[in-house]
């Protein structure tokens, strides 16, 4: 099974690709969006979660999503058009560090996302490329809640504690205007979908090839969360406006 194809059956309950609840997420898109009419892209939108929330309580709003995952853009596009928002929203099938657009954006947003660009720094700067002056980028990250063990920095990379990021963000030239860090619940509640959706597709469908094999993966990624990393992987979300010089 591809990841791609894994990841979208992992979110099939959870289709935002981040340790945040719906409360949690409006909240976030009424700070980065406040006029209503604003011009939003979503670089690595996966499913366009977040960009079909936003076009559904504003709309005067305009998206563009960026992801690489065709079943996951066809999934947002089956989506939208449930949601009567098809004409405002534009997908398209790229490298989200690669995008090019004809316009600016008044809010870049980008959560979950950071691998596709090699980490949190490299994504503020694509963001940096697409931001309108004046607007807002909203990006999600993980950071280290806890002393990390080394299995941990294995299993999820190098990041920094909560204050080493920030510190690492504002010395790049942004200025937080508002944050959010995922509660115990938001953060578990996560891992149970990610890992009981994957293992419910694989026992109702017994006799495809790759049933095993996602049996196997929703094991070996419980078995990580739980021994290796729940208790120090943090999730963080900035809102972000560049810095005045």
């Amino acid at each position: 099974m591809d990841r791609q194809t894994r990841s979208l059956l992992a979110h099939a309950d959870h289709p935002v690709a981040a340790p945040l609840d719906d409360s949690s997420v409006d909240g976030l898109l009424a700070r980065a969006l406040v006029r209503g009419d604003e011009r939003v892209l979503d670089l690595g939108c996966g499913e366009a979660a977040w960009l079909l929330r936003a076009l559904e309580r504003h709309p005067g709003a305009t998206g563009t999503g960026v992801d690489v995952s065709a079943p996951a853009l066809e999934r947002a596009r089956q989506r939208a058009e449930q949601a009567g928002v098809t004409e405002r929203l534009t997908l398209h099938r790229a490298e989200a560090d690669a995008f090019t657009a004809p316009h600016a954006y008044d809010a870049v947003l980008s959560v979950g996302a950071t691998h596709a660009f090699g980490g949190l720094p490299p994504t503020l700067d694509a963001a940096a490329r697409h931001l309108a002056p004046g607007g807002a980028v909203l990006v999600g990250d993980a950071y280290w809640e806890g002393e990390p063990s080394a299995r941990a920095r294995e299993v999820l990379g190098e990041y920094q504690d909560l204050a080493g990021t920030v510190d690492a963000v504002t010395a790049d030239g942004w200025t937080p205007v508002y944050a959010h860090l995922s509660t115990r619940h938001e953060l578990d509640d996560y891992e149970w979908n990610w890992t009981g959706s994957l293992s419910r597709w694989a026992l109702d469908h017994p006799g495809y090839p790759d049933s095993a094999e996602a049996l196997r993966a929703a094991a070996e990624h419980r078995d990580e969360w739980l021994r290796d990393y729940r208790d120090s992987f943090g999730f963080l979300c900035l809102l972000l406006r560049r810095t005045a010089v």
